[in-house]
């Protein structure tokens, strides 16, 4: 009885280590069955960050510069401890002198909030200047957009906006800081779009269906 059991064991050792046509293939792990994200329905391509080549640009508000060895430029969330935390661009030019008194350390950490201005070429960004959180008007600021939230944005997104999110942040544009649906459209917080990301979301999408919000906005004289 045991040589018996030992040998049908060994058999079956024996056929689970052969591959024969009825050998059941992963398709997550099939060569031939890859798939490239250009070919999935609405993906939208990724690569650099647009840069701003016709002049200044400024930043849609107030935003953190935050200095933990080198500045930064955070355009996205900021973590509410302290000191607070954030990721952004990296600031050339950028002198804390400039803002006296108009900054808070927590030893070798310095932040603040500031409208900043200056060139973007689609990495950094150089300072022009820099208006601080104390003197900063925003009813007076020209680059603040005004920009009320799409028509019918009240209440809970539907599915299919839910939907559109996923598949967004399956494939995020360049320099996305977040992705928020809302029953008019999907949201899109970019550091910089220069036009053409507007542009491959609404000929992966539809007109109308994302709306691409950047961070970094052109100065008005």
């Amino acid at each position: 009885m045991k040589l018996t059991l030992a040998l049908a064991v060994l058999l079956l050792v024996a056929a689970c280590g052969t591959d024969t046509a009825d050998t059941v293939t992963d398709p997550a792990t099939d060569p031939a069955d890859s798939r490239s994200t250009a070919a999935t329905p609405g993906a939208v391509s990724t690569g650099s960050i647009p840069p701003w080549v016709h002049g200044e640009v400024s930043t849609r508000t107030l935003a953190t510069v935050m200095d933990t060895g080198d500045p930064e430029l955070c355009l996205g969330p900021v973590a509410e401890s302290y000191p607070p935390q954030c990721r952004g661009i990296p600031l050339k030019g950028w002198d804390w002198a400039d803002q006296h008194g108009r900054f808070e350390t927590s030893g070798d950490v310095r932040w603040g909030l500031f409208k900043v201005t200056g060139t973007f070429d689609g990495t950094t960004m150089t300072v022009s200047g820099a208006i601080p959180e104390e003197v900063y008007d925003a009813l007076r600021d020209p680059e603040r957009p005004e920009e009320p939230l799409p028509s019918g944005d009240a209440g809970l997104a539907g599915p299919q906006q839910q939907e559109i999110q996923r598949k967004v942040e399956a494939h995020p544009l360049p320099g996305t800081l977040s992705v928020y649906a809302t029953p008019a459209a999907v949201v899109v917080e970019v550091v910089h779009d220069d036009g053409s990301l507007q542009e491959q979301v609404d000929a992966a999408y539809g007109a109308g269906v994302v709306e691409v919000r950047s961070m970094l906005v052109p100065v008005i004289y």
